[in-house]
């Protein structure tokens, strides 16, 4: 019956010799030790042929007072024959252990394998969070969606998923690798992410290889899943037209990108020294008449009444992204009719 048990607990595992045979030395000591605590034991598992081997160490003695740690001399001196009184002995122990004891050698090693497998996971994965995943999606349930990577389930919760998207059973998805846990976890170590800024700049990274190469650079994101999203860019080489380059001819670049966040729009503008002007970019597709800036944190923006439906957008989520993005508050002020802010080097899709 051990042996059923320990051949279902340890199938597909993929562990090697030496963590099975520690495994199952463990679980099954504990359990001889529960039903026998006052006998010193030890389990050992053959290399070769993988029996078990259950020992107790018994002293010899002239007269047995405890058959279970005892043996007499002369049985003693059968065994090994320059034995002598006070000496120890590791000899076979042959005493049954109960259902009782066998269920809890099973939660045992199933704990252990547990554990293991837990390390192996966080040894594979340690290095790729952070980063974009591809896997399959495994279950979709109420609370998230269940992703087979390689050969490991990870958990994208539904706080961390597009609003609206559906997850079928089958299909490829990809997510941000948020989190890597090191031990086990009921919904999985691994966390998945669709859902922020990281992944998104992750996927322009992953889609536009001069984000890739750092010939741009990504200054700052502000996302609302299934909304809207707002990048700013800026080139660390001066022939290259960081807009433009994200963009792609005809939107080549970013429609990859789009589609992947199932229609979410992505507003792209270039980074400035000039907080005015950043702010007005940022508050696009509202045209601003005036930027004050009133200190480090926060910020006003003067609009014409037909524009400030724009600039606050659905919601309040235009606002919002601008301000997230700029790390600054922004207060609008209504202004009656005035000269708009020249710019013109942002883009959106």
């Amino acid at each position: 019956m051990l042996n059923k048990i320990i051949a279902e607990l340890v199938d597909e595992k993929g562990l090697n010799q030496s963590e099975l045979h520690n495994v199952i030395q463990e679980g099954l000591l504990a359990a001889y030790t529960k039903k026998y605590p006052d006998v010193t034991l030890r389990v050992t598992v053959n290399d070769k042929d993988e029996t078990l081997l259950i020992e107790s160490q018994k002293e010899v003695v002239s007269k047995i007072e405890d058959p279970y740690q005892q043996i007499s001399l002369k049985k003693a001196q059968y065994i090994k024959k320059n034995i002598k009184i006070g000496d120890k002995l590791w000899l076979p122990f042959e005493e049954p252990i109960g259902r009782v004891e066998i269920l809890k050698a099973r939660q045992i090693i199933a704990t252990m394998l547990k554990d293991i497998e837990a390390r192996g996971i966080y040894e594979a994965f340690k290095d790729k969070q952070g980063s974009i995943v591809q896997g399959v999606v495994h279950k979709h349930e109420q609370s998230g969606t269940l992703v087979m990577l390689q050969d490991t389930l990870a958990f994208l919760p539904r706080s961390l998923s597009i609003p609206g998207e559906k997850y079928i059973a089958g299909r490829p998805v990809r997510a941000l690798l948020k989190e890597v846990h090191q031990e086990h976890r009921s919904n999985g170590q691994l966390i998945l992410d669709r859902s922020s800024g990281a992944f998104l700049k992750s996927l322009l990274e992953l889609e536009i290889p001069e984000v890739y190469d750092n010939l741009i650079e990504i200054k700052a994101v502000a996302r609302r899943a299934g909304y809207k999203s707002k990048v700013i860019v800026a080139q660390n080489d001066p022939n290259i037209d960081p807009v433009g380059t994200c963009i792609g001819v005809g939107g080549s670049r970013i429609k990859p990108i789009l589609k992947e966040l199932g229609g979410e729009k992505i507003d792209v503008f270039s980074w400035s020294n000039s907080r005015d002007e950043l702010v007005a970019l940022a508050l696009r597709p509202a045209e601003v008449n005036k930027v004050e800036i009133v200190d480090e944190k926060k910020a006003r923006a003067w609009v014409s009444e037909d524009q400030r439906a724009l600039a606050i957008g659905k919601m309040g989520q235009n606002i919002g992204l601008a301000s997230e993005l700029l790390d600054t508050e922004i207060e609008l002020v209504s202004s009656g009719e005035g000269v708009n802010l020249e710019i013109d080097d942002s883009q959106s899709s």
